[in-house]
């Protein structure tokens, strides 16, 4: 008769999954448990376990009987692995997907543990869910233009702040300087937006909230001083940002577009304050409520002739400026 490892008992608290995990290994084993035995090591009734073998058996289609001779059951074929995870084809292609739009940050945290995180779900579902997986990898792709420099190192050393909540030490280059200056923060949150990674820290010396750039960070240390993270949630934060500069004014911004560019604005959506109103030969007018003019006009200049800023003043002498700079240019 084959061996049964012995297993400490477990409180009545543990959950239904992981009762059905101990089971799959003694079954694996080929301890031949029946229920009786696993009723009294899980402290538990006999019908609860019953109701563990059935779904095992009826909704997570392994392969379980019961032997007359050794009165217990096991598996009539190998099983490798447990299903802990049962999703669909078209769920499995969503996480796919997924994990392609993330493979353009390897080197960070991030590819490490969601590669495993993946290899692991797809291990549980092989049984259940069949496709080709070259066909997969040849029909679905993630193109994008600009992919962010980042120090894996850095990006490591911040993730653990963010979570631990510890202060960090490290140089940070302004766009507009050339020297870099130290700085002491809170980091509360690690957000990638458009293409380029971004932590949301409390500057110590300047008492407030700054967003810094991952690419123009170096020298990061984790300091050994804690601290109590505020309530922070990145959309509140950037509620009325178009990208990830803020300020203390509201601005109204009216953009017309023309016909050509009116059909790919309405295919994307900008930004939670937008309306969009239709006009005359195909034209459309864009209405924002932002907080900060910097990020917009490049945007808007991005269109060409395309789009015409409408309010407010200082944003029209502000793209009209950069305009008439291109123009000297050529």
């Amino acid at each position: 008769m084959a061996h049964r490892t012995m297993l400490p008992a477990v409180p009545t608290t543990r959950p239904p999954l992981e009762r059905m995990m101990v089971i799959h290994q003694w079954l694996r084993d080929g301890s031949f448990p029946n229920s009786n035995r696993l009723a009294k090591h899980f402290e538990v009734s006999g019908k609860t376990i019953q109701r563990d073998i059935e779904f095992m058996r009826d909704r997570m289609t392994l392969p379980i009987e019961y032997d007359q001779t050794r009165y217990g059951y096991f598996y009539t074929k190998p099983v490798d692995t447990f299903p802990t995870v049962h999703v669909t084809e078209g769920e499995l292609i969503s996480l796919f997907v997924a994990k392609k739009a993330l493979e353009q940050y390897k080197g960070t945290d991030l590819e490490k543990t969601l590669r495993n995180a993946f290899e692991k779900i797809c291990s549980g579902m092989e049984s259940h869910v069949t496709f080709n997986w070259t066909d997969m990898e040849t029909s679905i792709s993630f193109n994008t233009i600009g992919k962010a420099e980042i120090n894996p190192m850095v990006f490591q050393v911040l993730s653990k702040a963010v979570m631990s909540r510890y202060q960090v030490d490290f140089e940070y280059r302004k766009l507009e300087r050339k020297r870099y200056e130290r700085r002491l923060a809170q980091p509360y949150h690690i957000a990638c937006i458009d293409n380029l990674w971004y932590v949301f820290a409390y500057d110590n010396k300047r008492e407030a909230m700054r967003t810094f750039n991952l690419a123009r960070m170096r020298n990061v240390k984790k300091t050994k001083i804690r601290f109590l993270k505020k309530d922070f949630i990145l959309a509140d934060y950037l509620k009325n940002s178009f990208g990830v500069f803020t300020g203390g004014k509201v601005w109204q911004v009216r953009i017309w577009f023309d016909s050509w560019a009116a059909q790919l604005i309405k295919e994307k959506h900008w930004h939670p304050s937008q309306f969009i109103t239709e006009l005359n030969k195909g034209e459309i007018e864009l209405r924002l409520t932002i907080s900060d003019l910097r990020e917009i006009s490049r945007w808007i200049l991005s269109w060409g002739s395309h789009a015409k800023v409408l309010e407010p003043k200082d944003l029209v002498k502000i793209v009209k400026t950069e305009a008439e700079g291109i123009r000297d240019r050529y």
